[in-house]
């Protein structure tokens, strides 16, 4: 079957029927599809593409990882929901010529004094409006502090998770994020091939012999390499500065 909605919970009821189940991305069917889409010359595409012998399959997931996915999920959209309110009050201040410095500490720091002073010439309409924005800022907050409990307790729990965590850089959210998404990781041979899923290596474009790397690919989860980048950045600020080499010595160690 395709990789889409549902198609986990249908390939875990067949298989309980005796079924052998394999999941493909869609794009690695499409390739197959002959002519115009319709519901037979996918069929007939899926179980062309299966019979590949380097075709690579989707390992189906279990509640438990279904879950902790969707948990991630909510989470994500209301720290989108949450930046979003707070560009909008940032917007509307500096429509009233009140600028706020970017971050949520700065605008939790000085909102109250803004709304608060009399001397800033709102009208009492946008402080009740800029008010209505505080209570959704901080129901949203709540609401985040909320999973991130929830996430760190299901980490502390799970011996994968805890295995995860013991590396630099990554915590409780990489560690689940990553559990949701890969399970036991099984279904790759090596590291590099959970980079490459991830999206992180270097994507080629060789022929002729020549092989010719480009950027970074940037394809598979993006969510999750958006979290492993983050883990990355602050593993990298914690590393101590090493002392710079004097100018006279580069110089000599590029001329031998």
């Amino acid at each position: 079957m395709d990789a889409c909605g549902g198609s986990h919970f249908l390939g875990r009821a067949l298989r309980q029927q005796g079924h052998e189940v394999r999941l493909m991305p869609a794009q690695y069917v499409k390739p197959y599809v002959k002519t115009n889409k319709n519901d037979y010359i996918d069929a007939e595409a899926i179980a062309e593409a299966v019979t590949r012998p380097t075709m690579r399959f989707v390992s189906i997931k279990s509640d438990d990882q279904l879950d902790l996915q969707s948990l991630h999920r909510v989470r994500e959209r209301w720290v989108v929901r949450r930046t979003a309110v707070i560009n909008q009050i940032r917007g509307l201040l500096l429509e009233r010529g009140i600028t706020i410095r970017k971050g949520r500490e700065h605008l939790e720091a000085s909102f109250p004094g803004i709304l608060e002073d009399a001397d800033n010439k709102l009208s009492g309409a946008l402080r009740v409006l800029l008010t209505q924005l505080q209570i959704e800022m901080q129901y949203l907050h709540r609401q985040i502090e909320e999973s991130n409990k929830l996430i760190v307790r299901v980490a502390s729990e799970l011996e994968p998770c805890r295995r995860l965590v013991a590396i630099p850089g990554i915590g409780p959210l990489i560690a689940t994020a990553t559990i949701a998404a890969i399970g036991n990781g099984a279904a790759f041979r090596q590291g590099r091939g959970f980079a490459a899923w991830l999206g992180v290596v270097s994507g080629e474009h060789s022929t002729g012999g020549k092989q010719q790397l480009t950027g970074t690919s940037r394809r598979g989860n993006k969510y999750l390499r958006k979290l492993f980048v983050l883990g990355a950045h602050m593993a990298q600020r914690s590393i101590p500065a090493l002392p710079k080499p004097a100018f006279g010595k580069c110089l000599q160690r590029q001329r031998n």
